[in-house]
Formats: C-alpha cells, structure tokens, sequence
C-alpha cells in the first residue's frame, strides 16, 4: 500500500552533527536534484538558473513535481526538519535566489487559479462574517464524509500518509507569524497557537498526539518518511503556508490562511475519528482527531474575530491578503482532497506509484 521508504544516496560532508544523515526522499527532477545536492553536500550548483528555465518552461507550477519539491527541501532548510541539511546554507544567497525565483512565480500562479471573493468592510466584525461565509461554503464532494462512512482500510492509511507532510509540523508554518504581528492579533495567535503546542505540555502537543496516530496505525512517524509517496498537490499545499509564514510581505496571507484553516477543522476532524473507529482503530489513533473537535470549536472564533478581524482592523492595507490567504487554504487543501476521491473513485491509489519516482 506504501512503499518501502528510501533514503537519498546524497549525504551531508559537513557539519560534524550531520555526518551519515540522509533525506528520507529522492528528487523528482534536476532542480530540487541540484538543490538537495548543494543543501546536503555543500556543493553550488546552477540550480537558480535551472529554476529559472524551469519556471519558465512549466505548464502549471502548482502541479509541477520538481519545482515543488525543491521548494519543500528549501523551506525544510528554514524549518531546520532534516538534519542533513547543512545548518550553514539555510541563507546561502544562491539558494535563497533560487527560492525567491520559485516562489514568486507560485505565488503569481496562485493569485491567478484561486477565486478570492469581495472584499468585506475592514472591521473585526465583518470580517469574521465573510470567513465564515467562505468557509461555510458548500463545496464538493466531501473527503471527511467519506471517511466516516465509506473509506477502506487502506484509503485510511494513505490519508494519513498525506497527512504527515504538515501534520508532524502541525503548526509550525503558522508562528512565524507570532514576531511580526503586535496587540490583539498577536495575542490570539499565542493564544492559539499555544494550544497547539501543548499547553506546555509536551505529550499534547498536536504533532505529538498525530506522531502517536500514525504510529497506532502501523507506519511510520519519521518526519518526510512518505515524501516520496505523496503527489504534488500535498506538497503545493504544505508550500503555499510555508511560502506565507516565511515571507513577512504576505503577513495578512498567513492570517488568512491559518483562520481558515481553524474555522474548517472542527467538524471534519469529528468525521476522521468515526471513519477510523469504523474501521477498528482505537484511541492511540483517534486521540489527535478527538482533540481537535473541541480545541478548534475555540480556535475558529479567536482565528476569525481577534486575529483576522482585528489585523485587517488594525491595519486594512493587509485586509486583501487576508483573504486571499484564507482563499489558498481552502482550494489547496481541496486540491488533495479531491485527488483522493478522484483516485479512490477509480479504484487506484492517490499515492505515487514506483514509476513516478
């Protein structure tokens, strides 16, 4: 059902604590291949001008394989998420020349495919309103539905596998917001984000109590273990937040994106945990759904009144990107969703097969 993970052949030749580390994932083309080669190895490539020509030649940027995955690897360099990264290059110019040249043509190609609906009056009121009238959207078919009720053992497995490109970073993409906002927006972004982490707790912490589940579930909690299995729109998906969080410009997109992304979690997280009981999982797998049925209830209503509302409030210069970031969350997200049932509904797998790789 899932392949066997392989590591890289690159492998780190400095620093000392990286010696023998390996990338848990193979590149899908010659840019993220040039790109792991100089990150692992320290050896510079021409990867900004293979990027380049890439960018250029690419029919769709959001779907392209090689371009997404080097934008994953270089956002895993800032995340510090393998250690056979050198530490030493996360702002080496050339690879941030080569982010940048990714990353601006993604986020055009966003700007272009995602439908972003009219701008609400930049009040804290009328903003959570218009979230929650684009949330609460009716949309297609739905993946959380079809887990509760119709999803086989092994489509519940590779939903988790999907699963682990953000979810053992739960939260992560999102704090880097915490140092650029102030006042009432920043407080309800400790405020969530604090649940997120735990409480200071470190057993329930949410990337923890998912780490548990996949566990529960007989595979892996190795972060990047399923790279390898997982299509493009999963890593479009995570890349577009990371591409948010990062950028300090797109301060109202990460926002944006991160009220949505709590506004649409409650109910489809119910949903998980009665498919994967369904299915005879018990709690060690159930628990982080479980918890999210509750915590994001909360969450919604401080991510869209004292976070979005009140940022857009406090300053309306950003009330666009606000949107246009809780826009993204939910057509990518959909994207994958949506890969799912298509693949599911003609009976083969929505993970990338040997020949893919």
């Amino acid at each position: 059902m899932v392949s066997t993970t392989l590591s890289s052949p690159l492998s780190p030749a400095h620093p000392d604590d990286t010696a023998g580390a390996t990338v848990p994932f193979r590149p899908r083309g010659p840019v993220s291949a040039a790109v792991l080669h100089h990150l692992v190895d320290g050896i510079a490539t021409a990867h900004t001008v293979l990027a380049d020509a890439a960018v250029t030649a690419s029919a769709d940027i959001e779907r392209d394989d090689d371009l997404q995955l080097a934008l994953f690897v270089l956002y895993a360099s800032a995340y510090g998420a393998f250690p056979a990264l050198r530490p030493d290059l996360e702002w080496d110019p050339t690879l941030i020349a080569t982010r940048r040249v990714i990353e601006t043509a993604f986020e055009a190609s966003l700007r272009r495919s995602v439908a972003v609906p009219e701008l609400p009056a930049p009040t804290a009121d009328a903003v959570a309103r218009a979230l929650f009238a684009l949330t609460g959207a009716e949309g297609g078919p739905s993946l959380s539905r079809h887990l509760a009720r119709k999803a086989t053992l092994e489509q519940a497995h590779e939903f988790l596998v999907h699963r682990t490109v953000y979810t053992l970073r739960e939260a992560d993409p999102h704090s880097w917001a915490i140092p650029r906002l102030t006042g009432r927006p920043k407080a309800a972004l400790v405020e969530i984000q604090s649940d997120e982490y735990g409480g200071g707790r470190p057993d329930r912490v949410h990337a923890a109590l998912f780490a548990r589940a996949v566990r529960g579930a007989g595979l892996s909690d190795t972060y990047g273990a399923y790279v390898d299995d997982v299509p493009v729109v999963t890593l479009a998906s995570h890349n577009a937040m990371s591409m948010f969080g990062l950028n300090r410009r797109l301060i109202g997109a990460i926002v944006g994106h991160l009220a949505a992304f709590e506004m649409t979690s409650s109910i489809p997280n119910r949903l998980y945990a009665e498919g994967l009981r369904r299915l005879g999982f018990g709690d060690d797998v159930c628990e982080y759904f479980d918890e999210h049925v509750e915590a994001d209830a909360v969450h919604e209503q401080i991510a869209a009144r004292d976070l979005a509302g009140a940022l857009a409030e406090d300053h309306p210069d950003l009330l666009p990107d606000i949107v246009f970031g809780a826009a993204v969350c939910l057509e990518v997200d959909d994207r994958v969703g949506r890969h799912m049932l298509d693949a599911w509904a003609r009976r083969v797998s929505s993970l990338r097969g040997e020949d893919a790789r």
